[in-house]
């Protein structure tokens, strides 16, 4: 019953973002991360850079409202220090990038407008090297810099609003119900379908070319992007209707992964090992997976029968799980044999803290944060911890000079906004509580809400007239840009 429960909300948030696809004549999601042949500069005049970020930006607001957007910050810092890094090598690093990933066991990756690109956690766990994941990033990453999502829009002008609203409907439903999405894709208009793989498969090949560019110059193996497609296609070749999300949503042939091949056998071989990070985060997302009980004995069967590819990481995967059975000792025991390994790293030393915090040790835990930030003073997972442990002992104070330093050095961190709010709230400082709660909307995309939150400041009777002339004009600002995002007739 649960797993139907699941399955309706997730039919009920694609329908919801179905809709607002359709209302700026795009596809979804995944359809965008495909593209059609290259129209030039043509394709501006459909949907400029700063309408494919709006876009984004809405598209984004609804994940985030979905639930299934994945909030760990110490997953979430991963993805975007792997996905900058190929950024960097790519053609155009001017672009901005947001990476995110979704609680989602299936194979798949996606860009949306505006530089936003999404994988799911399934794809993180069944890649077998950090090359892989990277050749699939840097294969959304190239759909983004040849800007195949307005050239899509482009080619796409003469067709009508419903058959393509239709066909945005058909493939989030797909994603819920596959059977229910196959068969309302059937009856869009055969034209129209066919027209949209063609170009698919010629964007596909020109986002693989560049790709392969990006990992080689970023110091990745190329010959991975190769070596994963082909691995989902054998594994799924004689299984009907069992092709990962990421293929159905990515059409891939033999004479693709051919070309892709031909091109990196031209380069020289060269071994690229994984990065410690890669193999812990992989760990963490497995252990929160299913029923804690059966994750526990997922971890400790692998270890005593040796079936890991990182012994450390293992071990963090299992303590992480019997943090969640509640067995702390055990969890503080595979905590100190990890560090005869690796001796030292920020996610251990906030393992390390949040273990003290389940044992009911604030006064501990609040010192193993503070001596970790020593060490580590740009790792979001021990400064959320820290302040959050600031708050719970009532010592609002140093949780605001705490934030007012980290804010310089995060200034597009909304949770660290959010935090800044609760201070404020629990000191009975109104304005500058509904200010930093205006921030924090912002920087995750919700316009309405930040204006909400000034105006309520401006109401609250409790700021100096310095502090009023500020979150008026920053109202000021949000307003207009609320008025600049609205679609133009």
């Amino acid at each position: 019953m649960a797993h139907e429960l699941k399955q309706l909300s997730r039919y009920h948030n694609s329908m919801k973002l179905s809709y607002l696809l359709a209302g700026v004549l795009l596809l979804a999601p995944a359809a965008l991360a495909e593209g059609l042949p290259d129209l030039g500069d043509y394709s501006q005049t459909v949907l400029t850079p700063q309408d494919e970020r709006r876009i984004g930006e809405e598209i984004m607001r609804e994940i985030r409202g979905s639930g299934e957007l994945v909030n760990d910050i110490e997953v979430a810092d991963y993805v975007n220090t792997l996905g900058y890094h190929l950024v960097t090598h790519s053609a155009d690093n001017q672009q901005a990038f947001y990476f995110f990933v979704i609680a989602d066991p299936t194979i798949n990756a996606f860009a949306l407008p505006g530089g936003f690109v999404g994988m799911h956690t399934g794809l993180i766990l069944n890649t077998r090297s950090e090359s892989e994941l990277a050749s699939v990033l840097a294969h959304e990453i190239g759909h983004v810099v040849q800007r195949h999502m307005a050239r899509m829009m482009a080619e796409q002008k003469r067709a009508t609003l419903p058959s393509l609203g239709l066909m945005a409907l058909s493939i989030l439903m797909a994603r819920a119900n596959p059977q229910l999405g196959s068969a309302a894709l059937m009856s869009t208009q055969a034209g129209l379908v066919q027209r949209t793989l063609d170009f698919t498969r010629e964007h596909e090949r020109e986002a693989d070319r560049v790709g392969l560019q990006m990992l080689e110059a970023s110091g990745f193996d190329n010959r991975a992007m190769p070596a994963f497609f082909e691995t989902l296609m054998k594994g799924t070749r004689f299984i009907d209707g069992s092709a990962p999300s990421f293929l159905r949503t990515h059409p891939l042939s033999t004479e693709r992964i051919t070309d892709m091949r031909n091109r990196v056998e031209q380069t020289p071989y060269k071994q690229v090992l994984d990065s410690i990070e890669f193999h812990l985060i992989r760990a963490k997302l497995r252990a929160t997976e299913g029923n804690a009980a059966d994750t526990v004995k997922y971890f400790a069967n692998s270890l005593a029968e040796k079936k890991y590819s990182n012994e450390a990481a293992q071990r963090y995967g299992y303590a992480l799980a019997l943090m969640r059975e509640r067995s702390l000792d055990q969890a503080q025991q595979q905590l100190d044999k990890i560090r005869t390994i690796i001796p030292s790293h920020p996610m251990l030393e906030t393992l390390a803290a949040q273990i003290l915090q389940a044992q009911d040790r604030p006064l501990d835990t609040l010192s193993q944060y503070r001596n970790a930030l020593n060490v580590y003073p740009k790792h979001r997972a021990l400064i959320y911890g820290y302040a959050e442990n600031l708050l719970l002992l009532s010592r609002n104070d140093e949780v605001l000079k705490l934030l007012q330093d980290k804010q310089l050095a995060f200034p597009n961190d909304g949770y660290l906004y959010e935090l800044q709010s609760r201070a404020y709230a629990a000191q009975g400082k109104d304005l500058l509580r509904h200010q930093a709660q205006g921030e924090a909307y912002y920087r995750s995309f919700n316009l309405d809400g930040a204006a909400e939150q000034m105006e309520l400041a401006l109401k609250s009777g409790d700021g100096d007239f310095y502090q009023l002339s500020i979150v008026e004009a920053r109202l000021k600002q949000l307003q207009k840009l609320i008025n600049d995002n609205k679609p133009k007739e």
